[in-house]
């Protein structure tokens, strides 16, 4: 209501605390929720390529990665591996849709399921390089 004053900013999904301990699916969901969000600035990001310019963008390339680090600090505590996996590839996504290929492989290498892998390689053959 107040945002053109800088009252008020927008809270976003990430920025809630979060009630310890939630259950794994709990988490899982909370992920998607926040690579959703994101999901616009992480195109914004990848749009600017380099170094933000625009105040615009600078917002942007912060609200992706406040949301990026959001959930991987989740995911670190999802104890069902399958479930992790399945998490941590929402969020390589999340990192290949800003075009953050060096994050996005090193997420990539924590993902031990086989099947993730080789969805997540079907989806971005750039992570195989």
């Amino acid at each position: 209501a107040m945002r053109w004053f800088g009252k008020n900013e927008r809270r976003e999904i990430w920025d809630e605390a979060i009630q310890w301990p939630i259950g794994d699916i709990e988490a899982a969901k909370k992920i998607r929720e926040i690579c959703r969000s994101a999901a616009d600035s992480a195109e914004t990001v990848r749009g600017v390529a380099g170094l933000p310019k625009s105040r615009k963008d600078k917002y942007h390339a912060e609200r992706y990665e406040r949301a990026a680090r959001a959930a991987m600090e989740i995911a670190m505590k999802i104890s069902d591996d399958l479930m992790r996996d399945a998490a941590v590839r929402q969020i390589v996504d999340l990192c290949m849709s800003a075009d953050n290929l060096k994050t996005a492989r090193i997420l990539f290498r924590a993902i031990q399921a086989a099947s993730i892998r080789e969805a997540t390689f079907g989806d971005h053959p750039t992570l195989r390089e």
